[in-house]
């Protein structure tokens, strides 16, 4: 039902920024809250970062808090992820996700098998 397409990954040194992206494709009768996930190989999938579709309300994960930031242009249909102070522990493939949105309740969801729209991943390789 819902396409997203993340791109902005790529090879970064450590203490340098990227800024990820995640399109999205129209929607006519629902508001998504989205979010980004990463998974290393090996690894259990990791919430980084969410944000409600009004934007007013964000989440992050303790590891990537006031070093990354998320935002959303809902008329772009798309949402970013800004990465400064990049650490070598930031390497993973890094996923855009989307849920249908509850604009009356204040919390966002961090679990994974609640975000059921998943674009393909962009990797995100960080040097020391």
């Amino acid at each position: 039902q819902v396409q997203l397409v993340e791109s902005g990954g790529g090879l970064v040194q450590a203490g340098g920024s990227l800024r990820l992206s995640c399109a999205a494709s129209e929607r006519t009768f629902r508001s998504y809250a989205m979010a980004w996930f990463r998974q290393a190989p090996g690894k259990e999938r990791e919430f980084v970062a969410a944000i409600k579709w009004s934007g007013r309300t964000t989440y992050y994960a303790d590891s990537v808090k006031a070093r990354f930031t998320i935002s959303r242009d809902n008329a772009k249909g798309t949402v970013y992820l800004q990465m400064d102070i990049l650490k070598p522990e930031d390497t993973a493939v890094y996923y855009c996700a989307a849920k249908e949105d509850e604009p009356f309740i204040a919390t966002i969801s961090t679990a994974a098998h609640e975000y059921h729209y998943w674009g393909q991943g962009t990797q995100v390789t960080v040097s020391s």
